[in-house]
């Protein structure tokens, strides 16, 4: 693993954007915080309910949020209040109610482009010692209608000896994270509508392609950290971008989030409204917009309440992907493509090939 202090430009060979950035990976006593920079917060309600007005004046300034800071925080988007309070309590339950023997049952290993299972403390990465346990589920580890891709768009392939069990140390959280999963499900469309709309590009275009997609379900337990931890330098979760389209994050209950505010060469501290998600561009994206839409920074670090010494904190956002059979490509009306297309699971594992060592990545035919 690497040392706490290292920098994200020693990992520059993995990426596949543009990130030219430095900074470093864990919290360090240097950083500097910018406490005048505000994200944005928006009501979705609008463009899901309204008139073409509507959508055209929700479109643009959520594209123009993203393109300033690659953040926005939605409100209005019609998950049911009290969701995200049960799902919370629920991921409590589940790390701290598993042995760590059952929870290794499950260990992480990679299944198409993405590494999915458990991640023990300080395990969720080779270049960092993170201070959280994570968990990851796909959709085929739901109860859901599977495809594969687009050979198969209309061909559900959910197979009968299909098992929770399989997936989930007890067959009632399938049941209870697939409301979560469901109820983002049909915000996928509608963000992603948005988002390339405000571009001024076909809101459309990506319709099919996240029809029944592929998503990453990632739930993090961040126990309170030690007096030893709190001297090492270690971080909660290192400094990364999201290899994703999009991510969706219901805020969490505890501070910590911080983003990288790329015209200030600061950190900022977000806070979001309780009930509200936060959006955020990932390399998926910023690939297929040609830069207009950036993967920003972000890290989960100590708050400055001191919380992190005697709470802990869960977060559970999905990382919203395209199958891996499907081409990353610029879309149309964005200027000279700054990128060759490339197939899904080619581009997401050889950035995350950073994460997980070299041979994870797959080179497509």
């Amino acid at each position: 693993m690497a040392d706490p202090t290292a920098l994200n430009q020693d990992f520059t060979k993995y990426d596949q954007v543009r990130k030219t950035h430095t900074y470093r990976l864990a919290e360090h006593e240097s950083d500097q915080f910018d406490d005048d920079t505000r994200i944005s917060t928006l009501d979705l309600g609008p463009f899901l309910h309204g008139d073409a007005k509507d959508k055209a004046r929700f479109a643009q300034a959520f594209a123009g949020a993203l393109q300033e800071i690659g953040f926005a925080v939605l409100t209005g988007h019609g998950v049911e209040p009290g969701l995200y309070d049960r799902i919370h309590d629920s991921v409590l339950e589940l790390f701290t109610s598993t042995s760590l023997a059952e929870k290794m049952r499950f260990r992480a290993k990679r299944h198409g482009s993405v590494s999915q299972g458990y991640f023990p403390l300080e395990e969720t990465s080779d270049i960092h010692p993170d201070l959280v346990e994570g968990w990851v589920w796909c959709r085929r580890a739901f109860d859901m209608p599977q495809n594969n891709g687009p050979q198969h768009r209309d061909a559900p392939l959910l197979a009968e000896d299909w098992r929770a069990e399989d997936y989930w140390p007890r067959a009632e959280y399938e049941r209870e994270f697939r409301r979560l999963a469901l109820a983002h499900e049909a915000l996928f469309k509608p963000i992603a509508q948005a988002m390339f709309q405000g571009l001024g590009c076909d809101p459309h275009v990506y319709d099919r392609k996240l029809s029944g997609t592929n998503f990453g379900m990632r739930l993090n337990y961040y126990p309170p950290i030690t007096a030893a931890q709190e001297r090492s330098g270690a971080g909660r979760l290192l400094g990364h971008e999201d290899v994703d389209l999009f991510t969706i994050l219901p805020a969490p209950k505890l501070d910590g989030l911080q983003i990288w505010n790329h015209r200030s060469n600061k950190w900022v501290r977000l806070r979001a409204p309780q009930n509200s998600i936060i959006i955020n561009t990932g390399d998926y994206m910023q690939r297929i917009t040609n830069d207009r839409l950036p993967s920003t920074t972000h890290r989960v670090g100590k708050p400055a309440d001191g919380s992190h010494l005697s709470k802990a904190r869960v977060s559970f956002p999905i990382a919203v992907y395209v199958w891996e059979d499907e081409t990353l490509e610029v879309l149309p009306g964005l200027g000279a493509p700054k990128y060759e297309p490339v197939k899904a699971i080619t581009f997401h594992t050889r950035s995350t090939a950073k994460f997980y060592g070299d041979d994870y990545a797959v080179e497509s035919a």
